[in-house]
C-alpha cells in the first residue's frame, strides 16, 4: 500500500512538473526584435515578474505539492463509518433476531465505507494543492506576458 502511494505520488509530481512547463507562454518578436534583444527582454520580464508577483516558477515547480498520505486527513472517517454500520447493523440484527451479529457485519462494512471516503477525501485534498500549484505559476505567466507585451512582443 505504501508502495503505491508513492508511486501515485511521484506520478502526481511528475505530471505537474510537465504540465507547469507546457503552460510558459509562446513569444513572438512582433517588431522585429533580435535574438539578443528578445534574450534581454526575457531576463528582465523574467525578473520583474517575479518581483511584482513574488512567485518564483523555478522554486514552486521544484517544489512537490503537499501530498496527504496519513490514515485519516479529516480524522476518523472510518471510525465513524464503523459506529454507523454498528448502529445500522444492530437495528438490523435487531429486527432478525440477533443484534450482535448484526452490529459486527455493520461495523466491518463501515469501516470499509469510512476507509474508501478517506481517500476520497485524500485524493480531493492532493488534486487542490496541486491546482494551487499551477495558479501560482499561471500568476506569474501573466505577470511575464504583460511585460513582454509591453516591450513588443506578441504571447500565445
Amino acid at each position: 500500500m505504501k508502495l503505491l502511494v508513492q508511486v501515485a505520488i511521484s506520478l502526481a509530481v511528475l505530471f505537474f512538473a510537465v504540465t507547469v512547463w507546457a503552460q510558459k507562454p509562446i513569444v513572438y518578436p512582433a517588431k522585429g526584435q533580435s535574438a539578443g534583444q528578445q534574450t534581454k527582454d526575457d531576463g528582465e520580464c523574467h525578473v520583474w515578474a517575479k518581483q511584482t508577483t513574488g512567485i518564483d516558477p523555478a522554486v514552486v515547480a521544484s517544489t512537490p505539492p503537499p501530498q496527504q498520505t496519513g490514515p485519516a486527513v479529516g480524522g476518523g472517517e472510518r471510525v465513524q463509518g464503523a459506529a454507523r454500520g454498528a448502529l445500522g447493523g444492530a437495528a438490523i440484527g435487531a429486527i432478525a433476531g440477533d443484534a450482535g451479529d448484526g452490529a459486527a457485519i455493520g461495523a466491518v462494512v463501515g469501516t470499509a465505507v469510512g476507509g474508501r471516503r478517506a481517500r476520497q477525501n485524500r485524493a480531493e485534498q492532493n488534486e487542490q494543492a496541486v491546482n494551487q500549484q499551477q495558479n501560482l505559476i499561471n500568476t506569474y505567466y501573466r505577470a511575464f506576458g504583460a511585460c513582454m507585451e509591453g516591450r513588443g512582443y506578441t504571447i500565445k
